[in-house]
């Protein structure tokens, strides 16, 4: 199944060439070099990724954090000036809570694996972040939920490795509404602080026909049980929504199907320029944009962390 990847690589090809012409002609000039621009830089990505595909074939496994001596205090350098306390009876903290970014766990898309984040990770580590991991779903994967269900497994094992109460999820593509579907369907708000998607069709996505014999491809078309229930009530999540979403983007049908759009959800849509969908996850300006987005976050929740203390 791994060969997978190399089989629907020409459909992509396929859609990624055609479309940007054929729509070309219908686009003020601007409009129009900046659809075939973005094709020819995702068909350049599609290639560079297909050689890097096997370095993220196996599943990541970060080493554990030793675990506190039963009679030792608290970690070393938890008591300095500044840094929260836990309340009496909490469990003890790691040191990491309180003294670093939040975890950040990446979700690839349909087909795909962990080396689609190579470029963000490095960007993100290169920024202050400790934490960075990212999960394969199986190929063999039919249905989005397991993924979901597999994915709150892996944040609670994050949580209690790093000592973290919470953590953020960046998602491409299908990888984003494995994220959301967790966070909406499964309780995951608890624990997720952060949702940041990357061409992700919120609403359902019109793409590969020829693709929907496969089940999860099925689930992220517009008439699908999976959509219906992400539009359902979602009263009292916790979780911040970001949605990086692109015109150019060929494989969103239409492209405002990356935007979420639901009464419920603290959500806020960013539109990037000129930006293909395999581009978004290696793009420098998008890295930029999670980045700062994940700050915002962090500032705002130690806002409100002050606010509540006084």
């Amino acid at each position: 199944m791994q060969a997978l990847p190399f089989l629907s690589a020409p459909l992509l090809i396929a859609r990624l060439v055609s479309t940007p012409f054929r729509c070309a002609r219908l686009l003020p000039n601007r409009a129009s070099s900046l659809l075939l621009r973005s094709a020819v830089v995702d068909l350049a990505i599609l290639a560079g990724h297909l050689l890097l595909y096997p370095t993220g074939i196996s599943q990541e496994r970060p080493l554990p954090l030793p675990a506190p001596h039963p009679a030792a205090g608290p970690p070393e350098g938890l008591l300095e000036p500044g840094i929260p306390q836990p309340a009496p009876g909490a469990p003890t903290m790691l040191p990491t809570e309180g003294r670093a970014h939040p975890p950040v766990l990446l979700l690839h898309g349909f087909i795909d694996n962990r080396s689609v984040f190579l470029l963000l990770r490095r960007s993100l580590h290169r920024h202050g972040w400790r934490h960075v991991e990212a999960l394969n779903y199986s190929p063999l994967t039919c249905d989005l939920r397991k993924a979901a269900e597999l994915l709150g497994r892996h944040v609670e094992e994050v949580c209690a490795r790093t000592g973290h109460r919470r953590v953020d999820l960046v998602g491409h593509s299908l990888g984003g509404l494995i994220a959301r579907y967790y966070v909406q369907r499964l309780g995951g708000d608890t624990r997720v602080r952060t949702v940041v998607t990357l061409g992700t069709p919120h609403s359902g996505t019109r793409i590969a026909p020829l693709l929907s014999a496969h089940p999860l491809v099925r689930q992220m078309r517009p008439d699908s049980e999976v959509i219906a229930e992400l539009a359902r009530p979602a009263p009292n999540c916790r979780t911040q929504f970001v949605a990086f979403w692109s015109a150019e983007d060929q494989v969103m049908v239409p492209a405002t199907t990356a935007k979420i759009s639901h009464p419920d959800l603290l959500a806020y849509n960013v539109h990037v320029a000129g930006v293909g969908h395999l581009a978004l996850p290696v793009n420098g300006t998008v890295a930029a944009g999670i980045r700062e987005a994940l700050t915002a976050a962090e500032t705002a929740e130690g806002a409100a962390d002050t606010i509540s203390v006084a």
